[in-house]
């Protein structure tokens, strides 16, 4: 390929419903722990602030671009680190995840939160915007990812505390005091529209919603609780769209947000053939490699991976990926051979 900008790239022209002769491939949770070289720079670094590190940052994106030679590289950062950049109290404790010391429960925490302007985020996000200056100037022509939480994701954890198997407290806070809700929830898609802006301002050149809980949602509660806000965190995007949930097969047609979305993550759970006849021809899908595989034969990973790119051409066009992301215990060089696999592949 001719360098021509990331625009030309097999990833932004699949978003935008092309095929080419490559098939593009990144992974959710390329930049982490499943490289020994990452583990040598985060020593003595605590997570977010790592993130908000802007070299460091950078580095993180662009070490596994430089090992497997995937297609796009994922902006290293966290979902909550606009709440950190809001002034919202929070940390990564390892082993557990993010949690908030001050969990946003009644009227008069929502009422508390929601009282921040959501462009706080973007006055403390200079660090955030000089580490994707960075990596997209080392990156020539291949496109960065920027990412955000989807408001309902975000909310599960403010309202929580912390991680959660059901979200049963964000879940009922929907049903018992509505408007607070959507106060919460319109303020969170707020500050994940500036955070993304601040990437793509940046030169991030698509961006992935991430909405990891989700799928602990009804179709109706989905639809009128959880989608306006995310449809309103993608719509201000200046940049290709994917949106991406975990669980998510019973909402695939919601997930494309009426049109908000050029590409929809699948999960392991649906095959893409199946998933492309829910979304229509309208849509790329992205996905959807079973990580649990990576731990497989190498023989028994080709044979899914090279099922998955059959399955994937079903739809208008298909990015490669995990249906969710790497896990930390991932041997990096089985990352490596998908990746040389997909690319021997017609997309």
């Amino acid at each position: 390929m001719s360098s021509t900008g990331p625009a030309s790239s097999p990833l932004i022209r699949a978003l935008k419903g092309e095929r080419t002769d490559r098939l593009p491939v990144w992974f959710m949770r390329q930049a982490g722990r499943s490289l020994p070289e990452y583990r040598d720079l985060r020593v003595g670094t605590r997570m977010l602030d790592a993130c908000l590190t802007p070299d460091l940052a950078a580095e993180i994106t662009l070490q596994p671009v430089r090992r497997h030679g995937v297609d796009a590289g994922i902006f290293f950062s966290d979902i909550v680190v606009p709440l950190r950049l809001a002034g919202i109290a929070v940390e990564i404790e390892p082993g557990r995840g993010p949690v908030f010391p001050d969990p946003v429960r009644t009227a008069s925490d929502v009422a508390r939160i929601v009282d921040i302007d959501p462009q706080a985020v973007a006055a403390a996000a200079e660090p955030v915007r000089e580490a994707v200056r960075i990596v997209v100037e080392e990156l020539g022509d291949t496109p960065l990812i920027g990412f955000a939480g989807a408001p309902f994701t975000l909310a599960a954890y403010v309202v929580e505390g912390g991680p959660s198997k059901e979200h049963l407290r964000a879940r009922a806070l929907m049903h018992a005091d509505p408007e607070s809700w959507h106060a919460l929830a319109g303020w969170l898609a707020e500050v994940s529209r500036t955070f993304l802006a601040a990437q793509t301002d940046a030169g991030a050149s698509a961006v992935q919603l991430f909405d990891s809980w989700a799928g602990s949602l009804s179709v109706a509660d989905y639809r009128t609780y959880v989608a306006p806000h995310s449809r309103a965190a993608l719509a201000g995007a200046d940049a290709p769209r994917i949106h991406f949930g975990v669980g998510t097969g019973h909402l695939l047609t919601d997930m494309r947000l009426d049109g908000t979305t050029d590409a929809v993550g699948v999960d392991w759970r649906t095959p893409l053939d199946e998933a492309a006849a829910i979304l229509g021809q309208g849509v790329t899908v992205q996905g959807n490699i079973d990580p649990a595989l990576l731990q497989a034969p190498w023989q028994v990973v080709e044979e899914h991976v090279r099922d998955v790119i059959a399955r994937g051409r079903a739809a208008r066009a298909h990015i490669l990926n995990l249906g969710h992301g790497v896990p930390p215990e991932t041997d990096p060089d089985v990352l490596t051979r998908i990746v040389e696999l997909a690319h021997e592949e017609q997309a």
